[in-house]
């Protein structure tokens, strides 16, 4: 469709290398002071570019990026689920997080970057190390990392709406959260020189996102060791995870005005 269009240029590398230099290599034969990164399985409504671009006429932000929906949500009920996850971690966190400043991770389906501030960082991305080889996953927030490490600031746009593929197996799901939740572990070791200089909600925000699966872990855990050696039900567990759930899930309901959110408690389970 756009071949024979002299605006475009398309490049064709000899073999897959992997998001990050695709990346780099569309980077650098570039010359837009703006620069989208859209996933190859995600639609962008016709907005989103003159929505996330009018927010990066702001010389102070570095990256922003648009709400994530899932195009698949009818699919299955692991897809509903997903597509709820997705609006909690962009309409509750990512927005939570864009009040104060710095957004900790800008999603890879639907992301504006600063052309000159990535040029900078461009030598840091390329090389990162992951138990000393090169890292092949968590593009996206160790690239909002080295952002705000630049001094910018990293925004949301809630109105700007891009609907991508999201898993519909448990398989494919669980590969996906395996490989965020190395990223977030992993990257915030590289975040925690810079919270000192944020506003302290995003400081409370990390010691969340990290303390609080492995506290569920443990709970989890203990629990089980409980029902193991003493043969009782851990009902106090129980009723703490289940109480969390249920207010976190009406909470959410209310806000988006929409009872399906109710169903989101299923997640917890998945979520063990």
């Amino acid at each position: 469709a756009y071949a024979d269009d002299e605006r475009f240029n398309f490049i064709i590398l000899a073999k897959n290398v992997g998001k990050r230099k695709a990346q780099i290599a569309a980077i650098t034969q570039s010359s837009g002071d703006l620069i989208l990164n859209v996933d190859s399985d995600t639609t962008i409504a016709p907005d989103v570019v003159s929505k996330l671009a009018h927010k990066m006429r702001d010389p102070a932000v570095g990256a922003v990026m648009g709400q994530m929906k899932a195009s698949n949500r009818g699919d299955t009920w692991l897809t509903r689920l997903i597509d709820m996850e997705y609006w909690l971690a962009c309409n509750e966190e990512r927005a939570a997080q864009a009040r104060f400043g710095a957004v900790m991770c800008c999603c890879g389906p639907c992301a504006m970057y600063r052309r000159t501030a990535m040029l900078s960082l461009l030598d840091q991305y390329e090389t990162q190390l992951y138990r000393g080889k090169p890292s092949d996953f968590g593009e996206d927030r160790h690239l909002t990392i080295l952002m705000l490490s630049a001094g910018f600031r990293t925004e949301y746009v809630p109105s700007a709406v891009a609907a991508t593929v999201v898993p519909d197996t448990m398989g494919a799901y669980l590969r996906q959260q395996l490989r965020w939740a190395r990223s977030t572990f992993r990257d915030t070791l590289l975040a925690l020189p810079l919270l000192p200089g944020l506003d302290r909600y995003l400081t409370l925000d990390v010691i969340g996102q990290n303390g609080g699966p492995l506290l569920l872990t443990l709970s989890v855990l203990t629990g089980i060791g409980q029902f193991a050696l003493t043969a009782t039900v851990p009902w106090w567990t129980i009723l703490v995870i289940g109480s969390m759930t249920l207010v976190r899930c009406s909470v959410v309901a209310y806000r988006a005005r929409q009872l399906r959110f109710l169903g989101f408690a299923l997640h917890t389970l998945v979520n063990i």
